[in-house]
């Protein structure tokens, strides 16, 4: 029996548990009722991480403590099953776990199998294949390898030990080849991001949240690409490490199945067992789903988000204040209120408006030179393509009339954007319109050009934004 369970469990812990799952139930069939093929074989469903699987589990527990009330390793194993059960979705396997767990505390209150399933809520399944529960057991007992060893090489020659002394374990196979890789010259790199991995990407966390404060607030001509490159430049290391993990993962397996058919060692006493000398199988501590150093690197790490989606909101959301000044003359021209509010933002976010034209006549509108356009208010919102692009102020301007011109302005001190377009009229008149828009303001203006260059009209409109639209400020 004991040969036999000893093969179902190396079966498990190769990757097999069907495998194991049929030499248990054909030993269970022929000889009858035995505490540890009946542990074996719930381990071997257990090691499916599959609901059926685990219900499975529960009928082998519960038949094998029907018959052996009082087995440690069977009371053990339930509690971790059950203790492992989604409460809500199985209430009633979570309170027959605590009943089981209550039954070992009086049988045996100091051994490894209470230790075990009383943390078994908490940590993660040393039992299941190879997903992030195994990786992490293997990141966490190398980890703790290393950091308690002289040197790295001790700890490698201390793992090899222990999986000498449980060939059919495979946390130890897995933490032997481990510990064999990380220990091998050159690899002091990769031993630093498996003990300060937490560190190292808090640092690189805060590095990339530093670079796109800077983009966002006071570098914008930065490309926010910048940041990413920097990211995953810093994040190259771990892909080496986690290769390096998995091919120790994939030696470890191919040892544990070369394993399977090996004669079972002689039992190890109790007194030999420990992690000291050097000699038997050690007891590895449960792995914790988290722990108080993660927690706090977790905590550090979504503050830098917060911080970084705060400061990125704010400046999306942030817009400058303006106030409109109405001149009643511009450049020894009369103003008048001319025609309604119109272009990007009027229908929202429009805090004050004016459209105003200015001539040289007895009357305003008489021999008109200048017509401004501006509104202040927020208009985060705009962008690039609301003052350059065809669905903006422009856009039915460049479908009405005979543009000569088309270009890009210089925005000037207030930034955004500034477009400028040169245009004939119905009547043969050479005029210029330009456009800019920011944050905190549109606005345009329309006037006379026949003999004006690229540069005064710019400055025209330069002036023309800078006189009317005002920082609150000011």
């Amino acid at each position: 029996m004991n040969d036999i369970r000893t093969r179902a469990e190396a079966l498990v812990a190769a990757g097999r548990p069907a495998e194991a799952r049929a030499v248990a139930r054909d030993a269970l069939d022929a000889d009858g009722p035995d505490a540890g093929l009946c542990l074996a074989l719930a381990r071997a469903h257990m090691a499916e991480d599959d609901d059926d699987h685990d219900d499975a589990a529960e009928r082998v527990f519960r038949d094998g403590l029907d018959a052996f009330p009082d087995d440690i390793g069977l009371l053990g194993g339930y509690a971790e099953l059950c203790a492992r059960s989604d409460g809500f979705d199985h209430p009633g396997r979570r309170a027959r776990g605590e009943r089981a767990l209550g039954r070992l505390r009086e049988l045996a209150p100091h051994s490894a199998e209470l230790r075990n399933a009383e943390a078994a809520g908490n940590s993660v399944s040393a039992v299941a294949r190879d997903t992030a529960s195994t990786r992490r057991m293997q990141s966490f007992d190398a980890a703790r390898a290393f950091a308690g060893a002289p040197t790295p090489e001790a700890a490698a020659a201390q793992a090899a030990q222990w999986a000498a002394a449980g060939p059919h374990d495979r946390r130890l196979a897995v933490l032997a080849e481990t510990t064999a890789a990380l220990a091998a010259p050159g690899r002091a790199g990769a031993r630093f991001l498996l003990l300060r991995g937490l560190a190292y990407r808090l640092a690189v966390g805060a590095v990339v949240a530093l670079l796109v404060i800077l983009r966002l607030t006071v570098l914008p001509a930065v490309p926010l690409g910048a940041a990413t490159g920097v990211a995953l430049l810093l994040e190259l290391p771990f892909l080496g490490l986690r290769r390096l993990l998995k091919a120790a993962r994939d030696r470890a397996g191919a040892r544990l199945a070369e394993a399977v058919p090996e004669p079972v060692p002689e039992p190890v006493s109790e007194g030999e067992r420990g992690e000291g000398g050097g000699f038997g199988v050690p007891e590895l501590p449960p792995v914790p789903r988290l722990t108080r150093r993660e927690g706090v690197y977790a905590g550090a790490g979504a503050a830098l988000l917060l911080l970084v989606c705060g400061t990125a909101y704010g400046t999306y959301s942030a817009y400058p204040r303006y106030e409109l000044v109405a001149h009643a003359e511009f450049r020894g021209l009369t103003g008048s209120e001319f025609g309604a509010l119109r272009g990007p933002g009027a229908e929202e976010g429009v805090e004050d408006s004016i459209f105003r034209m200015y001539g040289s006549g007895s009357a305003p509108t008489e021999g008109g030179h200048l017509v401004v356009f501006a509104a202040v208010g927020d208009f985060h919102r705009v962008r690039a393509q609301d003052v350059s692009g065809a669905t903006g102020m422009l856009g039915a301007l460049r479908e009405t009339a005979d543009v000569r011109e088309d270009w890009a302005a210089e925005p000037g001190a207030r930034g955004g954007w500034t477009q400028c377009v040169r245009v004939t009229d119905a009547e043969g008149l050479r005029k210029a319109v330009c456009m800019w828009a920011d944050k905190g303001s549109v606005g345009s203006v329309g006037f006379v050009a026949e003999h004006m260059g690229r540069a005064e009209i710019e400055e025209l409109a330069a002036e023309v934004r800078e006189s009317f639209v005002r920082p609150v400020d000011d």
